[in-house]
């Protein structure tokens, strides 16, 4: 809790003192015969690896899919643009909670400078894998291949559009919910 104190002894009001006292339980209450040693926090650390990951991966590699497909549309310096902002976005939506490593070498760069546990790396590492392989996934859906599309009925500009839209629909709302957490 946080008490604010606006006077002083003789009831002038000079200053404010604000005294914060941390009343949270630690995050070590976890008990030692538990399957699971992971903490709350740990897991949104993870799942918003993963999130973020996913979010980068697919919106850097989409534009590079627009652009090859739609006759140069984004052009290179949209597509530096695209990858910029979106970790830019990414930073600010989810790195107070993970970091915002969302690469292998960022997180083994910030381990082997001992500013980030060696306990956890595995962890991250695993969480970037998956999130870009759903977003690879993800984009071999919408944008299909020349020839082994994984889905022959999504091959019209107009349903990869639907697609991609139902996507962004689909997580957005849970990314603001974890800004909203907070």
């Amino acid at each position: 809790m946080a008490e604010i104190d606006g006077t002083n002894g003789n009831g002038n009001h000079e200053g404010v003192v604000l005294d914060i006292k941390d009343n949270y339980p630690s995050s070590t209450s976890v008990k030692e015969d538990s399957i699971l040693n992971f903490s709350v926090p740990f897991l949104q650390k993870m799942v918003a690896e993963i999130a973020g990951t996913y979010f980068l991966i697919f919106a850097g590699c989409s534009s590079v899919a627009v652009n090859l497909n739609f006759d140069k549309v984004v052009t290179l310096p949209g597509i530096s643009i695209t990858w910029g902002l979106a970790v830019m976005v990414l930073v600010y939506s989810v790195g107070h909670i993970s970091g915002a490593h969302f690469n292998p070498a960022v997180t083994l760069a910030f381990a082997t400078c001992k500013r980030f546990p060696w306990k956890q790396v595995p962890a991250y590492i695993a969480c970037q894998v998956i999130g870009s392989t759903l977003a690879a996934g993800t984009i071999r859906l919408i944008f299909p291949g020349p020839s082994r599309s994984l889905y022959r009925n999504t091959s019209s500009r107009i349903q990869s559009a639907v697609l991609c839209c139902r996507v962004y629909n689909h997580i957005l709302p849970h990314v603001h919910h974890l800004r909203r957490r907070h």
